[in-house]
């Protein structure tokens, strides 16, 4: 398949800009196999939508305040966006700078401490963080929320809690993962009562995921690495799910790439470790049963994954609905709940 064959028009006013003042008052386009036509529904409608016995599956990561600037000894300036971090003063990262530094090259920091370039690997450097505290606090001293290219106004006070769903809890991801954040504690409750069961994943989201597709030909796109965490808890969960006749349902695209690369031979295990599964047309899912996520790029990766789950023609024909309807798009914008046929 080509790249060219997931494009669409979107008007750039339909990209959102801010979250809602309510996280659950967004909008959730439905489209159910079972049903004959698309529906258009409000995010708070979920747990009535959901059946019993159901389970939600969620990515408790959190993100990161990765963005940080400062300047190298020649005075340019730099900006520094984590890609990963790698260790408790080191990390995989990108730099915006006019002349790209040399391996040895100082970044001086806004409170005075230093990065050193330790190596570059293709369009990432790793840095090591000469601080006296552990990078991650260096983070929440001086980094900035790293809201993604498309969101055109300068990260504000309301995004540290805004761009983070409300139940992250482990740090590592530079970009939120963003089908969750329509989630607010009320919505939560009400799938508890409604009998809906909930999991975790952990899978870390590296700015790679904002990486074009360069390559026409999407057999020769390599996927940026992420760090995931399946435990053998949850597939505990998916079983008993499945053994009484629920569904399994990810909650975004970075919970099927996680459920997807702990799937060996059509069974769960449990895994942690590195991923670079690319989900396109053609595959064969065997880890769920629906999937919750937001609006995404044209040529992207996500719209892909979401075109391999309810075909591309379909998906397609989805998104020109929410254009026509005017949805929001990406991270603060709608949701889209994809119900496939069974099996």
């Amino acid at each position: 398949m080509k790249k060219s064959d997931f494009d669409f028009e979107l008007p750039p006013e339909l990209i959102a800009q801010a979250p809602l003042a309510q996280r659950s008052a967004s909008r959730l386009l439905l489209l159910d196999a079972s049903a004959p036509a698309l529906q258009d529904r409000m995010f708070r409608e979920l747990p009535q939508i959901l059946r019993p016995g159901d389970l939600l599956v969620f990515n408790d990561t959190r993100v990161l305040p990765a963005r940080l600037f400062g300047h190298k000894s020649t005075g340019g300036a730099v900006e520094i966006l984590i890609e990963r971090v790698t260790g408790a003063h080191e990390a995989t990262v990108q730099l915006g700078v006019s002349k790209k530094p040399k391996v040895g090259a100082r970044i001086e920091l806004a409170d005075g401490s230093h990065a050193l370039v330790l190596g570059r690997d293709e369009g990432f450097f790793q840095l090591r963080f000469e601080a006296p505290e552990p990078l991650e606090k260096l983070l929440l001293k001086l980094g900035e929320m790293p809201l993604p290219p498309y969101i055109a106004r300068h990260p504000d006070a309301s995004d540290m809690e805004r761009y983070q769903t409300v139940y992250a809890r482990e740090p590592g991801a530079v970009a939120a993962p963003t089908a969750g954040l329509h989630f607010d504690q009320a919505t939560l409750d009400a799938l508890r009562e409604r009998g809906i069961d909930t999991g975790y994943i952990t899978l870390h989201v590296g700015a790679g995921t904002f990486q074009p597709v360069r390559a026409e030909n999407l057999e020769d796109h390599h996927m940026h690495r992420e760090w995931l965490n399946v435990g053998a808890h949850l597939i505990g969960q998916i079983q008993r799910t499945r053994a009484a006749g629920g569904r399994v349902i990810a909650v975004g695209t970075t919970v099927v790439r996680a459920l997807e690369s702990a799937s060996r031979d059509g069974q769960l295990h449990p895994f942690a470790g590195e991923t670079q599964i690319f989900i396109f047309p053609g595959y064969h899912f065997t880890a769920i049963d629906g999937l919750l996520t937001n609006f995404h790029l044209p040529q992207s990766t996500l719209l892909m994954l979401v075109s391999a789950l309810a075909g591309r023609e379909v998906i397609l024909d989805a998104y020109r609905h929410a254009v026509a309807e005017r949805y929001r798009f990406f991270s603060y914008g709608d949701a889209m709940l994809i119900l496939p046929p069974a099996g």
